[in-house]
């Protein structure tokens, strides 16, 4: 199941559970722990007043009460004490303890906060890979969609190195692929091309060029460019020829795949699990059932773009993959340019990804 960033106010969040930075008496406080008292009503800080306070590091759980959350799972994080004190292990079992929690509850959807990076002090940036790693080590074991939530926009910010990276690309939309791909770019239409020169060589009387030319550019449909394929075949003489029907015969019997087959062949020829592939892909296991039980599905691009990432594509597969359900990589798609950003430094990390897509503030891969 996926991990996502968001922006909103935690209280507002429609989750099985919200997750409260709360401190140890559990009997409210300023920050989020305030926010979620004030929403959820007295009858929160009743039941919490039983619970007899928490520990750092652990968490405890209660009702939702007025909040549109079922849950809120209340977890105690460390106050900074410069790092050397424990911090990073018990905020890291703050996230574990209510994972844990969420889990054994029978939650499916889980909000979380940054936890101890308001007023314990601690710093955001590593609060963030803490949160980050023990979420998506959760994630790998078990089926759960998980929000971080971020309030505010100082709350969260990438690497300043990678931010001048990205907005250097961004300022130019000079992305990692270079130029959008042009009709005829494909290796189905390359084998057309290099098909219709052995017509141009081969039977110069034959005025193919024109036909050939046409199912090239308009990427016309299967059954025109057999026809197309089968009058060049028959105007070519057989001598030397051999060797590109065949390359060609292959592409075309490739023709009538679906994005999802090709998806699945590809999944197959990498050896990889429909597991593998989703969680790589940040999509839940739902969402992927679709995609393996429907022929005809049709993604979004976004989704699209999340499994190249997942099964790590280099440029011209990707761009087959997209062509297939029906897009394109873009130079002027500021998603395009970061994710191209990515792809060309060979990190395929979806959460790396996707922290980049958040602070720039583009849609996220995955669903």
């Amino acid at each position: 199941m996926p991990l996502f960033i968001v922006e909103n106010d935690i209280t507002k969040m429609t989750c099985d559970a919200i997750v409260n930075a709360a401190n140890s008496s559990l009997l409210g406080g300023g920050g989020v722990d305030g926010a979620i008292h004030r929403a959820a009503g007295p009858k929160l800080l009743a039941e919490c007043r039983g619970l007899h306070g928490c520990k750092t590091g652990d968490a405890k759980i209660t009702g939702g009460y007025d909040l549109p959350s079922r849950y809120v799972i209340h977890t105690v994080g460390p106050v900074w004490n410069g790092g050397s004190y424990g911090e990073e292990e018990l905020l890291r079992s703050c996230y574990s303890r209510s994972l844990a929690l969420a889990l054994e509850y029978g939650c499916e959807t889980v909000a979380f906060p940054l936890i101890s990076t308001g007023v314990y002090g601690y710093p955001k940036r590593e609060g963030f890979r803490v949160a980050r790693e023990e979420i998506t080590s959760f994630l790998e074991e078990h089926d759960m969609t998980v929000y971080i939530v971020i309030f505010g926009a100082g709350a969260f910010d990438i690497d300043p190195d990678l931010r001048s990276d990205i907005s250097s690309l961004l300022s130019g939309r000079s992305s990692a692929y270079g130029s959008s791909p042009k009709p005829g770019s494909s290796g189905l239409f390359r084998g057309l091309r290099s098909l219709k020169r052995s017509v141009d060589e081969s039977a110069a009387s034959v005025s193919m060029e024109e036909e050939v030319c046409e199912a090239v550019c308009d990427k016309v449909s299967a059954r025109e460019m057999r026809e197309c394929a089968a009058s060049a075949a028959a105007a070519m003489p057989m001598t030397g020829a051999s060797s590109d029907m065949a390359d060609l015969k292959e592409r075309l019997s490739m023709l009538d795949e679906s994005f999802s087959q090709m998806l699945l062949r590809k999944i197959d020829e990498l050896g990889m699990t429909d597991v593998e592939c989703y969680k790589k892909a940040n999509l839940d296991r739902k969402h992927f059932s679709k995609i393996r039980s429907d022929r005809n599905y049709r993604p979004k691009k976004m989704t699209v773009l999340a499994l190249g990432v997942a099964m790590k594509l280099p440029k011209s597969e990707l761009t087959e993959l997209l062509m297939k359900a029906g897009y394109a990589l873009s130079d002027s798609d500021p998603t395009d340019v970061i994710i191209g950003y990515f792809i060309s430094k060979g990190n395929y990390n979806v959460y790396d990804i996707n922290e980049a897509l958040f602070a720039f503030d583009r849609p996220m891969l995955g669903a």
